[in-house]
Order: structure tokens, then C-alpha cells, then sequence
């Protein structure tokens, strides 16, 4: 087991027990569980989790998130469509425009 999903299950644990977290309690969690991170880990992430909610985190974590790609994809492929119009219009060789940049394969 990696020592950040380690200390991530622990500040979880203790998050869901109401417990403050800190870098002494995700290591005596550790301990308690007999795994072996580096001592640097524990405060590192009670460091990060200092000044959040992290049951509000994770309660949040999924909304919205269907709506960015959804709407990022459908202006893409909008996008797409308008780019596919212009070539329609256009045809042009991919020769042409290489001879004309001086990327000539063939001459």
C-alpha cells in the first residue's frame, strides 16, 4: 500500500469518527494498523486537511462534475461540425498547401 492512500484511509477514519485530524492521530492510526510510511507523510497530509471539511468534501464531490465535460464536449463537437462545413467548402489538396510551406515530399 502507498504511504498517500495510507494516510488517506487514516484522515477518512478519523474524519468519519468527528476526530480532528492531525499528523500525531493519522500516525498512531498507522501504527495501530501495522503500516510502515515515511514520518513526513502523516503531518504532510494533516497539513493539507487543516482547513477542511473533509465530510463536506467528499458529500460534494460529485456535483457538477457531469455538467463541465458535458458541456465542454458538445461545444467541441459544435465545433467540430463548424470546422468539417469550412473544409467542405474548401477543398484544397494537403500537396498544395505542403509545397506552398515548403514541406514538398516529393519535389
Amino acid at each position: 500500500m502507498s504511504a498517500e492512500l495510507a494516510c488517506t484511509y487514516a484522515a477518512l477514519i478519523l474524519s468519519d469518527d468527528g476526530v480532528d485530524i492531525s499528523g500525531d492521530k493519522i500516525a498512531s492510526l498507522l501504527k495501530a494498523a501495522n503500516v510502515d510510511v515515511e514520518p513526513f507523510w502523516p503531518g504532510l497530509f494533516a497539513g493539507a486537511l487543516k482547513n477542511c471539511n473533509v465530510s463536506e468534501l467528499i458529500s460534494n464531490i460529485s456535483s457538477g462534475v457531469g455538467a463541465g465535460p458535458a458541456a465542454a464536449g458538445g461545444a467541441a463537437a459544435g465545433g467540430a461540425a463548424e470546422g468539417a462545413k469550412e473544409e467542405e467548402k474548401k477543398p484544397e489538396s494537403s500537396s498544395e498547401s505542403d509545397e506552398d510551406m515548403g514541406f514538398d515530399m516529393f519535389g
